[in-house]
């Protein structure tokens, strides 16, 4: 349970205390329900935030709000919902990989709010006017060092906050990577080396 944390839970930790994205009762935008995802929206809940997750795919809502406990789920290609989002978020984390545009999710930050990324798409395209509209920023996060890691291990601990996993015998690696190109994970597949040695 603790190697998805070393991985997707620093990755979102991270900038999420660096851009001061635990003050209860603000607001967060998560975009992408992944495994960072996932996990960006349970440290915002155990920080008192509420939580918008951002998604392309409809099957997700029922995960989003129900499993994760989010208070929102919008459809990022809906353009009615995304403006019925605008200046409401103070923060947004975007986990995604694949790419999208950027404008969209600046206009749901209020004034002075961070939109941090933490995920790769192949380019950034963002309108200056984005930015400059209401003093909003952009930044990025890879990882984190030790004393952020324990901090985050800490915290995990004493808020009961544990990745979503799918433990998998070793023999399942080739259906495993299959089920990854799919996106057919909930939410981190880890290998049981112990069991899978026997």
């Amino acid at each position: 349970m603790a190697a998805p944390l070393l991985c997707a839970g620093i990755t979102v930790y991270t900038p999420m205390m660096r851009h001061k994205m635990n003050q209860p009762g603000k607001s967060l935008g998560v975009i992408g329900l992944g495994g960072l995802g996932h996990m960006a929206v349970k440290f915002g809940k155990a920080f008192g935030l509420k939580v918008a997750v951002f998604s392309t795919s409809e099957s997700k809502k029922e995960e989003a709000l129900k499993l994760l406990g989010a208070d929102k789920f919008v459809i990022s290609s809906d353009r009615q919902q995304m403006e019925s989002m605008t200046k409401s978020l103070d923060f947004i984390i975007d986990t995604a990989s694949g790419d999208h545009p950027f404008d969209p999710y600046m206009s749901l930050l209020k004034i002075g709010g961070v939109l941090v990324l933490v995920g790769f798409p192949s380019e950034v395209h963002l309108n200056p006017g984005s930015l400059n509209l209401g003093s909003r920023s952009i930044s990025g996060s890879l990882t984190g060092g030790t004393k952020e890691t324990q901090a985050m291990l800490e915290f995990c601990a004493a808020n009961k906050i544990y990745p979503e996993i799918e433990l998998i015998n070793i023999q399942y690696i080739n259906e495993a990577l299959e089920r990854l190109v799919k996106r057919d994970v909930k939410y981190r597949f880890v290998i049981d080396i112990k069991n899978s040695l026997k």
